[in-house]
């Protein structure tokens, strides 16, 4: 938190539990005047409007302006609940942003993961086989839709940030389905994690240089990805694409399927989507792969991709 120096007015994404409670405090004592709260009430589950009180009642002992937004969280069938939920909780925040008046325009939106919420991030893409971009786990610092986002307690162990709290005699609420283990991420926590603390003390500072170094790989390949995509045309060229390795092949594709179509491949889609391109030799060669919601196809001498849901 020491380093941390956002550009203000800021806003702290506040649950009520320990993390947030944490960071809210921390920010209002070295910013008085210059912080706000925002909490997402994800209605959820029959805690929420206890955790929309605590929030109520901590802002106003540290007169911190408070914004409560109320959004629907449920998740779509064959959708991940936690997935759904988070990507509802950074709409809340963004709609609060941009609802922010000139003269009191949110430029910093701050969120408390910590050093061992980005443990459980990487060992989840770790468990599902992730490419360097998924081992590049949590970002401590981007810029979208013209606010800058940070995650100043990434260096923090979760721990630390309790033993803090306790020390400034502050209470905060405990979420009742953190030890729920049914949920992957809860039975890192509850199981991995200390036989990891017992083992390699220092795993969180390890862990968190390989995610660094997985941010740059991957942060490269974006580069070369983008270079590519010009050299081969939006939607690609099969012929150009040809001319590639294998490797920068996936690596186009991946990058094209994802800034044009908002879709990924799985890693068997596209070893197929590779195949198909290697064997395409002749004018009347088809390729019609399932990826994501919809479908690569040949088109002419071109790769498309359409989505038959939308077309209907």
């Amino acid at each position: 938190m020491a380093a941390f120096s956002p550009a203000l007015p800021l806003a702290v994404g506040l649950s009520g539990g320990a993390d947030s409670t944490a960071l809210l405090l921390a920010c209002a004592q070295k910013w008085p005047g210059q912080v706000q709260a925002i909490h997402v009430h994800h209605g959820l589950q029959a805690a929420a409007d206890d955790f929309e009180q605590h929030c109520r009642a901590l802002c106003r002992r540290l007169q911190v302006p408070l914004t409560v937004q109320r959004i629907d969280a449920r998740h779509a069938s064959g959708e991940s609940p936690e997935d759904a939920a988070r990507r509802a909780r950074y709409k809340a925040f963004e709609a609060v942003a941009l609802a922010s008046n000139a003269q009191n325009a949110i430029h910093s939106i701050a969120l408390a993961q910590h050093a061992d919420d980005q443990v459980e991030t990487l060992l989840l893409a770790l468990s599902r086989g992730a490419g360097v971009a998924g081992l590049a786990a949590m970002p401590a610092d981007w810029e979208r839709g013209g606010v800058r986002w940070h995650r100043p307690l990434l260096r923090v162990a979760g721990v630390q940030v309790r033993d803090w709290l306790r020390a400034q005699g502050q209470d905060w609420v405990e979420d009742p389905t953190n030890t729920d283990e049914r949920f992957t991420r809860n039975r890192i926590r509850a199981q991995l994690l200390p036989a990891l603390d017992a083992a390699f003390p220092a795993f969180r500072d390890t862990f968190a240089r390989s995610a660094s170094h997985a941010a740059q790989a991957a942060e490269l390949l974006d580069e070369l990805a983008q270079q590519d995509l010009a050299l081969t045309g939006s939607p690609p060229e099969i012929r150009l694409l040809q001319g590639l390795s294998r490797a920068r092949q996936a690596n186009v594709l991946r990058h094209w399927l994802r800034v044009a179509h908002a879709t990924t491949p799985s890693a068997a889609q596209l070893g197929e989507l590779l195949d198909q391109l290697a064997a395409c030799t002749t004018r009347g060669h088809r390729i019609h792969i399932k990826v994501g919601r919809g479908f690569v196809v040949r088109s002419g001498p071109r790769l498309d991709w359409y989505n038959p849901e939308v077309l209907v």
